[in-house]
């Protein structure tokens, strides 16, 4: 790139075509015209800029001319978001040297964060996201695509090209899926209790997309009976109904002796974490059996509240087979405050938390 400084005497100075093709450095207003900076001068814009430098109206401009190799600003920033974003995320036309992506579909983002920071090493490259695991609606912005110099070197661009192409997309938002959800309740829920549990799960499910298709109830004040209970409950949701995720209610991670765990471990299955790095939800936990998953909460009343399960449902509603590691993520932003709902799911961003914050707390008085 070669970058002048010219006075309005420099600048009349140059042909028509000498000035076709460079890129303001600066903003450049005159009485009769505006013209942003990083605008790629063509014939009619050259010729605006000569006249007002003839007039006398004219500061110093300063102007750079691309040598071989050289991109402009939109030029690079199209050529980046076309290989940081997946399939899950549209790309905008350039505004003020910026290209946006936006949510194909009304999903969960995922970032390769780690691959996101080290494509942002690069001096002059930036690509900046919403947060890994955010859920978003159809059209709404989850990333940013920019250059900050005008003029880049094309070697640069090729440098964060192969970054985003190695890691796979950098950015992507994950569709929610047409499931079948089932839950499990080893809580021993009234008619009215079960009401209100049913309806909290379905009011989460349906709004993701999903379908919700009833519980099971298995408690009973002889472990015995409980854990054989549960069994049943799991070989009809997962080994005959094939459902992919099961939402069981009244099972707390700080109670290794539950009859719902040895029935879970009687059939293969097994616990994936128990607890989660985040409140309020910290007596969450995650298991698997023959592939599906099961997302616990330690009472029932709690899908009816807002806790870090609204950070789990969402992406296993998107089909993901989440991990003990993908949990572990969840740590950093894990004080899930009222100024942190904007992560969740729509439906959760107005919902009560659990009473004291987190989910090891009593329940209120009025849950199940």
């Amino acid at each position: 790139m070669l970058a002048r400084r010219l006075s309005p005497s420099d600048l009349v100075a140059l042909s028509l075509d000498e000035l076709a093709g460079a890129v303001l450095l600066g903003p450049v207003r005159t009485a009769r015209s505006q013209m942003r900076k990083g605008t790629r001068l063509d014939a009619a814009s050259a010729e605006r800029l000569l006249a007002a430098a003839r007039s006398g109206e004219l500061a110093p401009v300063s102007l750079a001319w691309l040598e071989p190799g050289d991109l402009h600003e939109d030029q690079a920033a199209d050529r980046l978001a076309a290989v940081v974003g997946g399939e899950g995320v549209l790309v905008s036309a350039p505004r003020q040297s910026r290209l946006d992506l936006t949510a194909r579909w009304d999903g969960v983002v995922h970032v390769r964060v780690g691959e996101l920071t080290r494509f942002n090493t690069l001096d002059a490259l930036e690509v900046f996201t919403l947060y890994h695991g955010q859920s978003v609606s159809a059209g709404e912005k989850v990333a940013s695509v920019k250059v900050a110099p005008h003029v880049v070197g094309g070697d640069l661009v090729k440098a964060g090209e192969a970054i985003a192409r190695e890691a796979g997309p950098l950015v992507d938002v994950r569709p929610y899926l047409p499931l079948q959800v089932g839950a499990i309740a080893e809580e021993a829920l009234s008619a009215e209790g079960l009401d209100r549990f049913e309806a909290g799960v379905r009011r989460k499910v349906e709004a993701l997309g999903s379908c919700f298709v009833g519980t099971a109830l298995v408690g009973d004040p002889d472990p015995a009976v409980t854990e054989r209970a549960a069994r049943r409950a799991l070989v009809r949701a997962v080994r005959e109904r094939g459902l992919r995720v099961i939402l069981v209610g009244g099972v707390s991670a700080g109670d290794p002796i539950a009859p719902f765990y040895a029935a879970l471990e009687s059939l293969g299955g097994r616990v994936l974490r128990r607890g989660v790095p985040a409140h309020p939800g910290s007596m969450i936990w995650l298991a698997e059996l023959d592939g599906s998953r099961l997302l616990g909460l330690p009472q029932c009343g709690m899908f009816a509240m807002a806790t870090a399960a609204d950070l789990i449902l969402p992406r296993l509603l998107t089909g993901e087979a989440l991990t003990a590691a993908d949990l572990a993520e969840l740590a950093h932003g894990g004080v899930l405050g009222p100024e942190m709902r904007f992560r969740f799911p729509a439906y959760a961003r107005d919902l009560q938390a659990p009473d004291g914050g987190g989910a090891n707390h009593s329940a209120p008085d009025d849950m199940p």
